[in-house]
């Protein structure tokens, strides 16, 4: 079966260059407490192209091997076989680091639809509604209300 064929659910096995590359980034966040830059990974395993580094590290991540945590630099995470399972949420207190994450997620969903010229999708507009209930919920009322002026602005679009 080729990766194309491989359900969402099964990860692919990665090739030795890749295992090289993810054992060497596993070692780096271990020694530095931060993922390497493509440029350390690129010295570190004696490539001469970013590039190679940029597409093994996007094979892996497709793979279900990697993951970004967000759109920044040395946001790299080794994915283990404990992190695919669906954890429950047992309380809806958040670390500041995931609060940073999730409001940066949510300016990303509303930059990129402010972006748009012409109206915006009624279905879009649902989908920030329900990003706003969340930071409602997990009690972010000053992120709330500003993303919500913003909404309105959108709404005007429709």
């Amino acid at each position: 079966m080729n990766e194309k064929q491989t359900p969402d659910t099964v990860t692919v096995r990665p090739t030795k260059k890749q295992r090289e590359i993810l054992s060497f980034i596993e070692q780096f966040i271990n020694e530095h407490g931060y993922s390497p830059s493509y440029r350390e990974i690129m010295s570190g395993l004696q490539y001469t192209s970013v590039a190679t580094v940029s597409l093994h590290v996007n094979s892996l991540i497709k793979r279900g091997h990697l993951r970004k945590r967000d759109f920044s630099a040395r946001s790299l995470e080794v994915v283990t076989a404990g992190d695919n399972l669906v954890k429950a949420i047992t309380t809806n207190l958040i670390a500041p680091a995931d609060e940073k994450w999730l409001v940066s997620r949510i300016e990303h969903s509303f930059a990129q639809l402010e972006a748009t010229s012409g109206p915006v999708p009624d279905d879009e507009i649902d989908n920030l509604h329900i990003l706003i209930a969340a930071l409602k919920i997990l009690g972010f009322e000053g992120a709330a209300q500003s993303f919500a002026a913003r909404l309105a602005t959108l709404k005007k679009r429709i």
